[in-house]
């Protein structure tokens, strides 16, 4: 299975009074991990988003093991966890500084038609896109 690796510099304004990351902001991390895994596959949303297709979030998990702080670089390890043709789910870790998971979490999405959310199938869809997800899932 492919795993991606990016690159986080932790923004002040990305955490909370505590002085650590506040929660939310690691599904916009998720997200940035996710765009970059696609990327490297050859793809991207706004590819998709042309043929007036969008993927929703439909489910999203995450565990927080450790805090990262301001000033710190986090990594955001990105892989896809599962895909049945309709569903696709992410993986993801977010390792601080010393390699360490702090934060680890999963999301699951579709594709459905911009205009009226009606979902699709990736395989029929984008073809192209369904080949490379089987080939991510069977390790090729």
């Amino acid at each position: 299975m492919n795993k991606v690796s990016t690159p986080i510099d932790v923004r002040y304004q990305e955490t909370d009074q505590m002085g650590v990351v506040y929660h939310a902001n690691y599904l916009v991390w998720f997200e940035i991990g996710r765009t970059k895994y696609i990327e490297e596959l050859g793809f991207n949303y706004s590819d998709m988003e042309k043929n007036n297709v969008v993927s929703p979030v439909t489910d999203a998990q995450v565990s927080f093991k450790k805090p990262i702080r301001y000033g710190e670089e986090a990594i955001v390890e990105t892989w896809l966890a599962k895909y049945d043709g309709i569903r696709t789910e992410y993986g993801y870790n977010i390792k601080d500084s010393d390699g360490a998971i702090a934060v680890s979490g999963t999301t699951q999405h579709v594709i459905v038609k911009k205009d009226n959310f009606r979902p699709l199938s990736l395989r029929k869809a984008f073809p192209d896109w369904h080949q490379s997800y089987i080939q991510q899932i069977e390790g090729e």
